[in-house]
């Protein structure tokens, strides 16, 4: 298989809006390039659990994006062929920034990882979760922004 160029901004900016989960959840791609992304979402109240913290399954969503996608900006399309999360402290706040970050990116296997963060309402930032990834490149060109 041959390498491929990895996914731009605007790129993932359009992979991100192709994804119906991604859209109902308002995950929005604030940053990206270099094996780095950051994604951004708000908080709303129809994500939180029975105890009023935001749900794992959204937790989860946003560490896999921010892997998956972090990962793309270096080998374009991949897929996920294991993940695993660490809560670390209920996530409430105002809004979130999942920070992904490829770690290696091999032929055959990308490694990644992201941390989950929190705002309050004064916009401190605090780490709740981290996840990583292993992704297996998919071998597609990237995808233009246009």
């Amino acid at each position: 298989m041959s390498r491929t160029d990895g996914f731009d901004l605007p790129a993932l900016k359009a992979v991100n809006s192709s994804a119906a989960f991604n859209r109902m959840a308002e995950f929005e791609v604030v940053e990206a390039g270099q094996g780095e992304v950051a994604i951004r979402m708000s908080w709303r109240d129809d994500f939180a659990q029975y105890s009023g913290h935001l749900h794992a399954g959204l937790i989860a969503a946003l560490l896999d994006t921010a892997c998956g996608f972090a990962a793309a900006t270096l080998v374009g399309s991949v897929t996920a062929s294991h993940f695993s999360m660490n809560c670390l402290k209920p996530a409430v706040g105002s809004h979130f920034i999942a920070r992904g970050t490829t770690v290696r990116a091999g032929r055959r296997q990308v490694f990644a990882r992201a941390e989950l963060l929190a705002a309050d309402e004064q916009g401190e930032l605090s780490l709740v979760a981290t996840g990583e990834a292993v992704l297996v490149p998919m071998g597609e060109p990237a995808r233009t922004g246009g």
